[in-house]
């Protein structure tokens, strides 16, 4: 007797992300639609909206660079529950060779509660990284600017004054020189 393994979610997404292209895998009780999307705001807001009107349950999505952060702000926003999965925790996985596949796959494992979420701090800690990452970066920036090798050399320093001598100095030395001797 054959066993068919647990379904967590009746209805979720698989989310295969790239720089321009979004494959999104919604399954539906074993039925997968697919459609692709591009990444600008009005087109992810789309893409929510398919989901939302679908009754998706859970999204996952692999963590690729920093493309899959618009994505996660918006659905967030817009109270869908999403994840983001570690990549290499999936490519080990043999038969993955498409974005429609991956999306397929990323689905097909989500369903079944086959995927570890990797950690996301809370909307409010990312927008204090994000502001302390920016400051940084400002601070090395000017550092750049102000420190930089080519305001240290020796030409470009400021000289130091030498003290100008006067003919009154002369009276004076003569002066102590002739007692010292």
């Amino acid at each position: 007797e054959r066993r068919s393994m647990e379904v967590v979610y009746r209805c979720c997404c698989g989310i295969d992300v790239h720089k321009k292209i979004i494959v999104a895998c919604l399954d539906q009780g074993g039925e997968q639609s697919l459609r692709e999307f591009g990444t600008t705001t009005s087109e992810i807001k789309s893409l929510a909206t398919w989901l939302t009107e679908s009754g998706c349950e859970m999204i996952a999505m692999e963590s690729t660079g920093v493309f899959w952060k618009p994505l996660y702000n918006l659905f967030e926003l817009m109270d869908l529950d999403a994840m983001v999965v570690n990549a290499a925790h999936m490519k080990a996985l043999p038969g993955r060779k498409t974005d429609v596949k991956d999306a397929e796959w990323i689905a097909d494992l989500l369903r079944h509660g086959l995927l570890k979420a990797s950690y996301i701090p809370s909307r409010e800690q990312r927008e204090l990284r994000e502001i302390t990452r920016y400051r940084k970066s400002l601070t090395e920036e000017r550092c750049r600017y102000f420190c930089s090798p080519r305001q240290n050399t020796i030409r470009n320093r400021p000289r130091a004054r030498r003290p100008q001598w006067r003919p009154s100095d002369a009276a004076g030395l003569q002066a102590r020189c002739s007692t010292a001797a």
